[in-house]
């Protein structure tokens, strides 16, 4: 984005994550306030982005494997007589999707509750900045001079 910028850049889906990144505006007369709500937002989309990078890496590692395995297990290579990738039905693959969600259950748990936090700290913080930008209005209107 550009120096100038006023609002928020959103960027295409990342490939591994699939989240599209944020590239947070950064107000020319930025209080402490909203400083701290733009690094927690900030640190919220890395870690998001991480979190989904690395589920997806391991979710596409263990679906090929799942895949390998079971067409070995049938006698069959990877591709079919013509060079087209073989595939399993979805009745064959429901086992590997239900295993892998049981599996990363606790994961899944756990990056849901930090999720929640951090939302809810955010949530906490902007409502803070709002407030705060009320009372810089409202006392900066009541000390000017009337005219």
């Amino acid at each position: 984005p550009e120096a100038s910028s006023t609002h928020d850049w959103i960027g295409p889906p990342n490939p591994l994550s699939n989240l599209r990144p944020i590239v947070y505006h950064i107000p020319e007369n930025e209080t402490e306030l909203e400083k701290r709500l733009r690094h927690l937002r900030q640190d919220t989309e890395d870690w998001n982005q991480e979190f989904w990078a690395n589920q997806n890496i391991t979710f596409s590692q263990e679906k090929e494997a799942f895949i390998i395995s079971h067409l070995k297990a049938k006698g069959l290579g990877l591709r079919d007589e013509q060079g087209r990738r073989r595939t399993l039905n979805s009745e064959e693959m429901a086992v590997f999707y239900k295993s892998f969600l049981d599996k990363n259950r606790t994961r899944h748990a756990k990056y849901n509750r930090e999720w929640y936090r951090r939302n809810l700290n955010i949530t906490l913080l902007m409502a803070r900045v709002t407030l705060s930008s009320v009372w810089r209005r409202v006392t900066d209107r009541s000390s000017s001079p009337k005219g």
